[in-house]
């Protein structure tokens, strides 16, 4: 028998045997190796973006050419083919800005999102802007979810059409996304929000993170927050919410339009990080984390960011 020969046969024994032993634990060679392969969770999110259907015109100075919603459909689109796992998400202020909010009252905006394949939204105080009557008008156009859960819709036209929170599964993980807003009176005209209740956002997202860590077994929660980034005074924000949360991961911000380079990680009321991250206003960036989990634990042990720039080009 040749050399080559005989390390073929060699390497066919260790081989074999090793496929035997992997059969008698009830594991497939190819399962195995499979199941050791990182899941990839791509989450894409925008927020404020006030009815920003265009791009900025040419003298919008830093502004010039960015946002419309346009650039972002395709660049969704993009990502969509290249990433198997995509979470399309957006921290509320969808209505109110331009004249296409004026004319059409929201329907473009909703619409607009529906086609490019929004999962889940919160509100905004602007989006009160036409009452809870120009949201309910406009909700047929609107094929995504939205969720709150420190609003009381109970005795309002909204009471069953906002969630406290939703669900989604992706190649095995259950993804738990629950939202918040910014309390309405002082903001909003008393008549547009009507009897909508404002509860603690603190109290709120941890009973809503426990029951879906908890009952939901969901493996990785989402805040989308309309408390604003950051304040000088006392006033509840996502830097504080974070360090008084328990159960949430991550983040996603609005209302005070901060264009955050890359996520800012805030320790939670248990030690744990909580990632936060903003992108902005009118649609000028898109924001987009990758987390990686493990096929086995379903932990995530590693995530990368980016602050894409919404340019529109012309030809």
């Amino acid at each position: 028998m040749g050399e080559s020969a005989l390390i073929n046969r060699r390497t066919f024994i260790r081989t074999g045997a090793t496929t035997v032993a992997l059969a008698a634990l009830g594991a497939s060679p190819l399962r195995l190796l499979a199941s050791t392969k990182t899941i990839k969770l791509t989450i894409l999110h925008t927020n404020d973006w006030h009815s920003r259907i265009e791009p900025f015109p040419a003298d919008a100075g830093t502004n010039a050419g960015l946002g419309g919603a346009a650039v972002r459909a395709a660049q969704i689109k993009k990502i969509r083919q290249q990433e198997e796992n995509v979470l399309l998400l957006d921290a509320g202020d969808i209505f109110q800005g331009t004249p296409y909010f004026n004319y059409f009252e929201g329907e473009l905006e909703y619409k607009l999102m529906s086609e490019m394949g929004y999962d889940v939204a919160t509100l905004g105080n602007h989006d009160f802007d036409n009452g809870i009557e120009g949201i309910i008008n406009q909700l047929q156009h609107a094929q995504f979810t939205f969720v709150n859960c420190n609003y009381q819709f109970t005795d309002t036209l909204l009471e069953g059409k906002v969630k406290p929170y939703h669900v989604i599964k992706k190649q095995g993980l259950k993804i738990g996304i629950l939202g918040v807003g910014i309390e309405l009176q002082g903001l909003v005209p008393a008549e547009l929000y009507g009897n909508i209740k404002y509860r603690d956002p603190v109290q709120a997202v941890n009973q809503t993170a426990l029951l879906l860590k908890k009952e939901k077994k969901c493996d990785y929660i989402i805040c989308l927050s309309h408390l604003g980034y950051q304040y000088k005074s006392e006033k509840i924000s996502d830097i504080k919410l974070a360090a008084q949360s328990k159960n949430v991961d991550l983040i996603i911000g609005g209302h005070t339009h901060t264009l955050l380079p890359a996520p800012v990680i805030q320790k939670n009321a248990d030690g744990k990080p909580v990632m936060i991250n903003q992108v902005g206003w009118a649609g000028t960036h898109l924001g987009r984390i990758d987390i990686l989990f493990n096929p086995g634990t379903k932990q995530h042990s590693q995530s990368t960011s980016a602050l894409i720039p919404m340019q529109y080009h012309n030809g």
